[in-house]
Formats: structure tokens, C-alpha cells, sequence
């Protein structure tokens, strides 16, 4: 089968197209055969070495596809061979093949394709646990998303609008801004126009936010704290900019008895119930019309050094899928 492979961290190029055998699912196991896989920054940080794994693999953190066959004495409710399935959080999505826990698939309803299952795993289910469980933002919060015009924040955009928030965004550009208006952001703030933090405050009259969901780092977690109001949430669970350097946690006391938290999906959806509770939820409001996906580009595997390059350039919107 063909697979995206990586012998070497580096830059794209690092990323190669070759021939592997076929896998075979041991127990607890499912072979699928992937119709999409999504892209996203966490590959970045993968291939690169930010987040080490033994070299070589196979790249791709999330998929769609259908049940090839399942490993030995493999019984889990709704995964059976000729079901079609999403997952994300286990690598080797991007390949013809891939071996997946069976306790990490879930089941695609009827009316989602699987480039759109693809699609909504990692970003959708992301979405959800911030602003579902991490800080559950209420009606009359303000909440604070940056990077308001990607895949994550215009799913989050309207996460927080579903639960009644008011929601300030921050994009590069005018384009983006549209983008994050379209998916219901109450202001939009052109980061490369104004000072971020000092726009928050004047649009919260002085007091702050209550929340700021900051999937960037480094280049906007000083602004981040500065426009948080007293005992508010940051919410960092990104570094599209570089990683933040240390922080002195009397920093988060000097300015106003502050939160800081550093979450993972890995954590959110560690048991198969809540992992089932999410990607229900976010499948079945994309079903029903609730939640609308943005997909800017398709790829073919082969193409997938560009759009690793177009993911880091930062210049894109929505979701990145790789079709096999």
C-alpha cells in the first residue's frame, strides 16, 4: 500500500510517498481501508520533532474510511467489517491502510461523507471539550478565539455562539474576518491593525474577557493574559507561533488571580464513553445542520508536502483533507 512516510524530521520535504506492506490488526484491532484524512498542526509539530516519535512513521493523526476486517476476538459495538468509521488521536492516517484501535472508531452517520467525517474529528471534537468541559463558556460571557478563520476556531466561532456567548475573534485579514462573521463571531479584530488585547478591553468596557481560547502561543500569550478580566480562563492549546516560554505563576496573580491551562484532546477523550459523547455530538450537529464545516482544500496523498506548506504559511482557512 502507499503511505506518507517519515524517515527524517525536516521541513515538507521530509515527507515521503513510498510502498509499505499492508498492516494486519492484532486484537483490539481494526483494518480500514481510508477514504480521507484530515490535516493538521499537530502533524506539523510531528514531523519537526517538536513532539518526538520514533523515526520512521507513518504521518496523519485523523481519518475516515470503511472496516477492512478487525483482529482477532475484536467485538465492539458498531464496528464491524463494511462499517464506515472516523477516528483521531492515533497515527497513520495517511495511507491506503491504516490499523486503528477499535475502541478509537466511531461510527459515521448515514448522512456525512468522509471527507466531512475526516474533517471533523480532531478540529470538531477539539471544539467541543474547550468550550464544552474545559471552560464552559455561558450565556453573557465573552469569550476570546484567535485564529477566528481556521479549521478549529470557525467551529468553535460556532460552539460558543450555540451556548449563548458573545464572541470576539481575531484574524489577519479582511477576507477572515468575513469567514469568522459568516460563522456568527460578534466582533473581529484584524490583529495585524490593532492591538488584540487593548480592541478586547475597549469592547468589554475596560473589564475583559472571560475567556480566551489561544491555539497560536508565543506571539499572542502576553496579549492573551493582558485582556483576560480578573479569574478569567486562558485556554492554550496551541503554538501555531512557537512554543510560550516559562511563565512565573505570580504573573497570573499579579494579574487578577488568572487561570492558565494547557489542554490536550488526548485527555478529553481518553474513555470510549466521552469520546462517543463528543464525536456524536459534533457528527450529529453537521448532520443535522447545526455545524457547518469549511474545507479550503483537497489534496491527493501525493500532495501532501504542499499542504503542509500551506498550513504553516498560515494563510489558509477551514480544514485541510488529504483524499486516498
Amino acid at each position: 500500500m502507499k503511505a506518507i512516510r517519515v524517515h527524517q524530521l525536516g521541513g515538507p520535504e521530509a515527507l515521503v510517498l513510498e510502498d509499505i506492506p499492508t498492516p494486519t490488526p492484532s486484537r483490539g484491532e481494526a483494518l480500514v481501508k481510508v477514504a480521507a484524512a484530515g490535516v493538521n498542526f499537530l502533524d506539523v509539530y510531528q514531523r519537526t520533532g517538536r513532539y518526538p516519535l520514533l523515526l520512521p512513521f507513518t504521518l496523519g493523526m485523523e481519518g475516515a474510511g470503511t472496516v477492512e476486517s478487525l483482529g482477532p476476538d475484536t467485538q465492539i459495538a458498531g464496528i464491524a467489517p463494511g462499517a464506515r468509521v472516523a477516528w483521531a488521536m492515533h497515527l497513520g492516517s495517511f495511507a491506503e491502510y491504516a490499523v486503528v484501535p477499535a475502541t478509537k472508531l466511531v461510527p459515521v452517520p448515514a448522512g456525512i461523507d468522509d471527507r466531512s467525517a475526516a474533517a471533523a474529528m480532531l478540529q470538531g471534537m477539539t471544539a467541543h471539550y474547550l468550550c464544552e468541559t474545559t471552560y464552559p463558556v455561558k450565556s453573557g460571557e465573552t469569550a476570546l478565539i484567535h485564529a477566528g478563520a481556521g479549521g478549529t476556531g470557525l467551529l468553535l466561532i460556532q460552539m460558543c455562539k450555540r451556548r449563548g456567548a458573545r464572541v470576539l475573534t481575531t484574524v489577519s485579514t479582511p477576507e477572515k474576518a468575513e469567514l469568522a462573521r459568516g460563522a456568527g463571531a460578534d466582533e473581529v479584530i484584524l490583529y495585524t491593525q490593532t492591538d488584540f488585547s487593548a480592541e478586547a478591553r475597549r469592547l468589554t468596557d475596560g473589564k475583559g474577557v472571560h475567556v480566551v481560547y489561544d491555539s497560536v502561543g508565543k506571539t499572542t500569550f502576553d496579549g492573551s493574559l493582558a485582556c483576560l478580566r480578573p479569574r478569567g480562563y486562558l485556554v492554550l492549546f496551541g503554538a501555531a507561533s512557537g512554543a510560550v516560554p516559562p511563565v512565573d505563576p505570580m504573573v497570573l496573580a499579579q494579574k487578577g488571580s488568572l487561570f492558565l491551562t494547557r489542554p490536550s484532546l488526548a485527555n478529553y477523550a481518553a474513555e470510549r464513553g466521552e469520546l462517543l459523547q463528543r464525536a456524536g455530538d459534533v457528527l450529529g450537529w453537521i448532520a443535522n445542520g447545526e455545524l457547518k464545516l469549511r474545507m479550503e482544500h483537497v489534496y491527493p496523498l501525493a500532495d501532501v508536502a504542499q499542504a503542509h506548506r500551506d498550513l504553516e504559511s498560515r494563510q489558509t482557512t477551514g480544514k485541510l483533507v488529504l483524499v486516498i
